[in-house]
């Protein structure tokens, strides 16, 4: 949790850093017409700031976890073939301790599950299968720990865009009352603020969207990992004589 509120922090004052450098800049970027990004940010300062600045916050905050989410399954990818390799040489040589010492000293949650399942050895298969599905079950949870917060931003981001639009609309149409003339040029710039806070929330829906498929297929790819690693231990402690 500490490691989301620093990298939150650190991207809420890149964000003000470059909305400040984006005002002292603008007249420059126009003359020069600018690119892709240069373009977008323009058009964030031209979306109304109150809805804009709950987007650009939830972004934010969604990167965050998503960053967190991918520094952490990077380091919770493990070579499990060299791994088993390691631990089948020690039960080979009857070191059950050193087998066990491989496994704790090595960082991931398929080298944790494999250390359940030696330290249950001496119960039989049954226990080091057991043990193997409900520590595994754990590894799973602590895996996706934080996807659900991903997926409310990615929820909350367009809905936040669609309200600014809504709102947007409901003053262009006051306007229009208090003018009393339905001219183009009386709501086309409130329409125009409207409806680039919906795009602006689609945008950030489908940046979030990117990196959750991103980290669900990293997950998956552990899991699968973690269950093949589990089935080759029991067919290396079963070789190696552990069972009687």
């Amino acid at each position: 949790m500490r490691k989301i509120v620093l990298i939150c922090f650190l991207m809420l004052g890149i964000s003000f850093l470059g909305f400040s450098d984006l005002v002292a800049q603008d007249a420059a970027a126009e003359a020069s017409g600018g690119g892709v990004f240069q373009i977008l940010k323009e058009k964030f300062i031209e979306g109304d700031w109150k809805f804009m600045s709950l987007v650009l916050i939830t972004l934010i905050l969604g990167l965050a976890f998503c960053i967190e989410r991918i520094i952490t399954l990077n380091i919770a990818t493990t070579n499990t073939d060299k791994l088993l390799s390691n631990i089948d040489q020690k039960l080979a040589e009857g070191d059950l301790d050193g087998a066990q010492e491989v496994a704790r000293s090595t960082a991931g949650p398929t080298a944790s599950v494999l250390y359940e399942g030696l330290r249950n050895a001496g119960s039989g298969p049954e226990a080091v299968e057991k043990a193997i599905v409900s520590y595994g079950s754990v590894q799973m949870g602590l895996l996706e720990k934080g996807l659900v917060w991903i997926s409310l931003f990615i929820a909350i981001a367009p809905m936040l865009g669609f309200m600014g639009t809504v709102i947007g609309m409901i003053q262009a149409f006051d306007r229009i009352e208090a003018v009393g003339d339905l001219s183009p040029s009386v709501v086309a710039g409130g329409i125009k603020v409207a409806l680039l806070t919906t795009v602006f929330g689609l945008i950030v829906a489908i940046i979030l969207q990117i990196f959750y498929n991103y980290i669900v297929s990293k997950i998956d790819g552990i899991v699968n990992k973690m269950e093949e690693a589990s089935i080759g231990l029991v067919d290396v402690m079963a070789k190696n004589g552990l069972f009687k």
